[in-house]
């Protein structure tokens, strides 16, 4: 046995499970979550599955955690490998002093183990073959046989199981039975064959979940959307998007056909290509609905003339960028935030777009609405930055809020009246500083009103023009539109050490959870930071005042080229050597302990040097 000892924890641990995609585990270990989840434990549970449909290794990730990180942590503290593929790699990845759970069927050579962990074998393909005769059942109840193992392992309620096969089941009795039975198959297993004290991990009911919500950010991003008044969703399927629309027209269904008549007030189309999806949705836009599409980086690359159009003839536009691992087809279902630069000044010649970063699926909800207010107020398209981290995986937050008396903000709308008052109407007319003009839906006025859309050079009342100082004229309101931006998106929110300190740390989007933890970790161990989370872009004034406090930023985001880091340089003329980036990019969530390690490893470094030159 190791010289470590086993490794102890209670609702404080790991568990990561190796499969192969498509053979049925994703909905077992769904189970093994949610399970604990009811149990009053918060969870952070990530799947990380492969770009096919089946053949190739998947695995599932849980940890277990009632401080409530939901972060990933780094390493594993158990390890339920399924899958002999990848087993190498998978039992590399256990922490020393963890546990390994596999299927002893076949036996392992002890060379292929390791003997600074635990190991847990159980016969789980013979156990389901002497139980079962269809070979389907077979490999699906050898999920639920391990999850009774698990259960009984970590003394799981295996009532909050049996529940939630309940809810899975209703009305299928058949499977519900079968399911209970594969469940206890497992559970009575390991309680006559393996020593309770084998495995010193345990979940203990808490009270830690209180009234936050399990949903998925796509889910959410699309309630935001039906929320936020959208009427229309043009949308061609793009890992790791394609949900989104596919909950968007869920929830349509259920709230957005008329009670007496059931006529849909909505519109969906799946176009033939990303193009023609932002196409559509300009389209909708400019004719006054409410539009979106949501797509990935690719569709980004081929989206970019139509957004271009968009900004310079104005019309609102949302796009919802679940971003992914790049460039090109990339890792499609890895994580990434590598579209920043891509986004905030697509297209050709000079544009800036506005770009909102939601952390959770709570602010997925909320920016996906917002948006949608933002784009008619400015009359622009605006990006949501989410990412496949937060996407597709599920993730606890705060419940979702809406107040029933808000109104949809669709700007500046000079309407038929106004123009039979004699008001004068220039589309591209700044009638108040703002840079944002009026504009007319289409039939708002049978002979006032009306103007010609055009991506090219235009005067201010929308007649076309190649002057050079009416150019300029047009090119400088929509900067002052921007500016006008920065007190309309979300501001960004700081975080102060308990103590003064030097250093700084600027994040965003989903490397919130893990950042948070960090923090935490790096205070405890004596070095304090002062935090910013950036919400949207264009950056708020007290960004640079942030910066300007400390003697060092550190930037800490998840692609190659820090692509933050060269907005915050490029928009606020803040001295590059002042910023420290902390890049992640292997296509997995970052980790609180890579924060840490990295963090710790420049300041050593910085200090060490400091010690250098006093000596010399």
């Amino acid at each position: 046995m190791h010289a470590r000892g086993p490794i102890a924890a209670i609702n404080d641990f790991v568990v990561k499970f190796a499969n192969v995609n498509g053979s049925g585990s994703a909905s077992a270990n769904e189970l093994f979550a949610r399970s604990i989840l009811r149990m009053g434990v918060p969870v952070s549970p990530r799947n990380i599955f492969p770009s096919n449909i089946q053949g190739l290794p998947t695995w599932y990730e849980v940890r277990v955690t009632e401080q409530g990180w939901l972060g990933r942590r780094g390493g594993v503290d158990m390890m339920v490998a399924m899958n002999p593929q990848t087993w190498a790699q998978d039992v590399r990845e256990i922490d020393t002093g963890g546990y390994l759970l596999y299927d002893s069927t076949r036996p392992i050579p002890p060379s292929d183990l390791r003997t600074d962990i635990t190991v847990i074998g159980v016969p789980l393909t013979a156990i389901c073959n002497e139980t079962y005769s269809d070979v389907r059942q077979r490999q699906l109840f050898k999920n639920i046989v391990c999850l009774g193992v698990l259960s009984w392992l970590f003394e799981i309620d295996p009532k909050e199981i049996e529940r939630l096969f309940g809810e899975q089941y209703k009305g299928k009795e058949a499977l519900l039975a079968s399911n209970v039975r594969a469940l206890n198959l497992g559970r009575d297993y390991a309680r006559d064959n393996i020593d309770p004290a084998t495995c010193q991990l345990r979940v203990r009911r808490a009270d830690a979940v209180g009234d936050r919500i399990f949903v998925e950010g796509n889910s959410a991003t699309a309630l935001g959307c039906v929320y936020g008044g959208a009427t229309v969703c043009a949308w061609y399927p793009i890992t790791p998007s394609t949900s989104v629309a596919e909950a968007f027209q869920s929830y349509c269904r259920k709230l957005r056909h008329d009670p007496e008549t059931g006529e849909a007030r909505y519109a969906i189309v799946q176009a033939e290509d990303e193009l023609s999806a932002i196409g559509m949705v300009i389209g909708a836009a400019w004719n006054g609905g409410r539009a979106f599409t949501a797509t990935s980086g690719p569709g980004i690359s081929l989206m970019t003339e139509f957004i271009g159009l968009a900004y310079f003839a104005e019309v609102p536009a949302v796009i919802i960028d679940v971003q992914r691992g790049g460039p090109s087809t990339g890792m499609p279902t890895r994580t990434q935030q590598a579209d920043l630069l891509s986004c905030a000044y697509a297209s050709n010649g000079d544009t800036k777009h506005v770009l909102l970063f939601p952390e959770d699926p709570k602010e997925c909800f909320d920016f996906a609405a917002a948006a949608l207010d933002l784009a008619d107020r400015l009359q622009t398209p605006i990006f949501v930055m989410s990412d496949l981290d937060i996407g597709m995986n599920f993730r606890l937050c705060r419940p979702f809020e809406w107040d029933d008396s808000r109104r949809l903000d669709r700007g500046k709308v000079m309407t038929a009246a106004d123009l039979d008052a004699g008001k004068t109407f220039g589309r591209y007319l700044d009638v108040d500083g703002d840079g944002i003009p009026y504009r007319t839906f289409p039939g708002a006025h049978p002979t006032k009103g009306a103007f010609f859309t055009r991506g090219t050079s235009k005067n201010r009342y929308a007649g076309y023009s190649e002057e050079g100082p009416v150019y300029v004229d047009n090119m400088e309101r929509l900067l002052r539109k921007f500016e006008t931006a920065k007190t309309l998106v979300p501001g960004p929110e700081r975080r102060d050490a308990a103590a003064a300190t030097r250093h700084g740390v600027i994040y965003f989007g989903s490397t919130s959870p893990s950042m948070a933890e960090a923090l935490d970790r790096l205070a405890a161990s004596g070095v304090p930071f002062d935090a910013l989370r950036v919400r949207a872009f264009p950056f708020a004034g007290s960004v640079k005042d942030f910066i300007d406090a400390h003697d060092s930023v550190f930037v800490v985001e998840q692609n190659r080229d820090g692509q933050l880091g060269s907005m915050l340089v490029n928009e606020i003329g803040v001295d590059p050597a002042r910023l420290v980036p902390i890049l992640h990019y292997d296509g997995t969530p970052i980790t609180a302990r890579f924060i840490v390690k990295a963090i710790s490893s420049h300041l050593e470094q910085t200090l060490s040097i400091e010690r250098r030159l006093i000596h010399t």
